[in-house]
């Protein structure tokens, strides 16, 4: 299997500084907006941006939240290995706010999917925005798009997209693989 970088930790951080001025210039000073992340990798992403924001934006009132979507996967079923769920920690009202869904990587669309289901048993948000970190534009299943995104990677054939972070990994890296 081979790897080549295609971001470094330094390209990380300026990407994930332009998507917070981007979240503040569109949603102000979040009264009625949350972050969510969709678990596990979704969650590490909305946990940098709340730091940035509240940091270099004093929005110390951010709501923030971790969402769980192996029950609500398509393929739930359909392995033979048992899925293990991830937590789910949404402590605010969903109903009537303005929810930004946050993942990593955007590939066939179906976990996005999944979250918008999932979502839909903590209430009914007035809006979702989806914000990437990759957004992997030729592989889409479903007609979904994000609203804010990192950077478009064009893999093909077996080639995926890892995300490494530093909290998980060891590392704030991104690279292509391919098998």
């Amino acid at each position: 299997m081979s790897q080549k970088l295609l971001l470094s930790a330094k390209e990380i951080n300026i990407i994930l500084h332009r998507l917070a001025c981007q979240l503040v210039e569109n949603h102000k000073d979040f009264q009625n907006s949350a972050l969510i992340g969709i678990q596990p990798r979704g969650s590490f992403l909305a946990q940098r941006l709340y730091h940035i924001l509240d940091k270099d934006y004093g929005l110390n009132a951010l709501k923030v939240g971790k969402l769980d979507i192996t029950f609500y996967r398509d393929d739930f079923r359909r392995g033979d290995k048992m899925l293990k769920a991830n937590e789910t920690e949404i402590d605010f009202i969903v109903e009537n706010k303005n929810v930004v869904l946050i993942d990593d990587v955007l590939f066939t669309g179906r976990s996005i999917r999944s979250a918008l289901t999932a979502l839909q048993s903590f209430g009914r948000p007035s809006k979702i925005e989806l914000l990437t970190l990759i957004d992997r534009r030729f592989s889409r299943h479903l007609p979904i798009q994000p609203d804010y995104n990192g950077r478009k990677v064009d893999a093909i054939n077996d080639e995926h997209v890892k995300v490494c972070w530093k909290e998980n990994d060891g590392e704030d890296a991104i690279y292509l693989m391919n098998n």
